[in-house]
């Protein structure tokens, strides 16, 4: 960050107050090693593909669809699929981060 003899951003003021909170609270900062960042890039990247897929079967499937109660359960399902998705992806990043 910037030395302390010039004036600072509101960004700069708002990281040291984050990093003296993390402090206080006991709370170290761990740096992932590079095959850690890799692993979770390509989670990332795995579970991102997989929510755009989803995402295009979805879009078609509701194109072809004009019943209001098939539409309404397609979304539901589409949702569920996601919001699963999005929790697995969570869960091996935060995995992945713990070592």
């Amino acid at each position: 960050m910037a030395d302390d003899s010039g004036m600072k951003s509101s960004y700069e003021l708002a990281m040291e107050r984050l990093k003296k909170k993390d402090a206080d609270a006991g709370i170290e900062a761990v740096s992932l090693t590079d095959e850690q960042k890799a692993a979770i890039g390509e989670a990332r990247n795995f579970y991102d593909s997989k929510i755009a897929e989803q995402e295009v079967l979805y879009q078609s499937k509701m194109r072809a669809t004009f019943d209001p109660a098939e539409r309404e359960t397609l979304t539901e399902m589409y949702r569920r699929d996601r919001e699963r998705l999005t929790s697995d992806r969570d869960a091996k990043i935060e995995k992945l981060r713990r070592g």
